[in-house]
């Protein structure tokens, strides 16, 4: 923000009859400190290019680690349950985050998020200044542990969202939007006494711009790491003192 302001300072109009062919000292100095409205839109043209520029360079340097964030390579590159419900993803994101508890005491806090549910264990404050209306719970909330095949995920105000398309308990969740175009699924795999979390989305954008396509590489990537970091890591606080309280 603040792009494209310029600050326009208007020159004062010389006194009738004291016309000077070349500006005093007083005037070269004024002229110095306050530039002209074409100085300052270059100045700012500049500083957009800049801003822009620098935008395109980190989404193309951070671009993979905000994909991969918590996943190895081997785990990136694999084929998981789910991705058979978007094959043609030309925008797929593998994170990944490791638990000290088995995924019974994961399941239970995976199968209530959703808008209007149990929320998203991420940051509620962004989400709602979306216009969502998100309040992440604390508690496993009995009432929502009974999601099956078919039942909707809701992630807009309107109820709208992910579908369940795949479930086994305790070790998968594979959900896909009903226009086809965004897949999640999650993966728990044990680990000795604890949890494996795979958290993989897939994304299909040939159906918009060039413009639109760049957009959600420029915008969407980091915002989605930003907030699904934020998930697992929430996620996990709350499995792992859950559990803890239950011994």
């Amino acid at each position: 923000m603040g792009l494209g302001v310029m600050t326009y300072v208007p020159s004062i109009p010389p006194i009738r009859g004291m016309a000077s062919a070349c500006p005093t000292s007083s005037e070269a100095a004024s002229s110095a400190r306050y530039p002209g409205p074409v100085k300052v839109c270059r100045r700012t043209l500049a500083a957009a290019c800049a801003v822009i520029g620098a935008v395109l360079l980190g989404g193309l340097v951070f671009r993979r680690p905000m994909l991969t964030w918590g996943a190895t390579p081997e785990e990136t590159t694999a084929s998981l349950p789910g991705d058979e419900l978007l094959p043609h993803a030309d925008l797929v994101a593998t994170r990944a985050i490791t638990m000290t508890v088995p995924p019974r005491d994961v399941w239970p806090w995976l199968v209530q998020i959703g808008t209007g549910r149990a929320g998203a264990y991420s940051y509620d404050w962004l989400e709602r200044v979306a216009g969502l209306d998100i309040h992440s719970s604390y508690r496993i909330v009995p009432q929502l542990q009974d999601l099956s095949i078919g039942d909707v995920i809701p992630v807009e105000s309107d109820g709208t969202g992910l579908r369940v398309r795949l479930m086994e308990p305790d070790r998968l969740l594979g959900t896909c939007t009903d226009d086809g175009t965004w897949a999640w699924t999650w993966l728990l795999e044990p680990r000795g006494s604890g949890t494996r979390l795979l958290s993989r989305t897939r994304m299909s954008t040939r159906q918009r711009s060039p413009l639109g396509r760049l957009a959600t590489n420029l915008l969407l990537v980091p915002a989605s790491w930003v907030m699904e970091r934020k998930m697992l890591l929430g996620l996990r606080q709350r499995a792992e003192t859950g559990a803890s309280m239950a011994r």
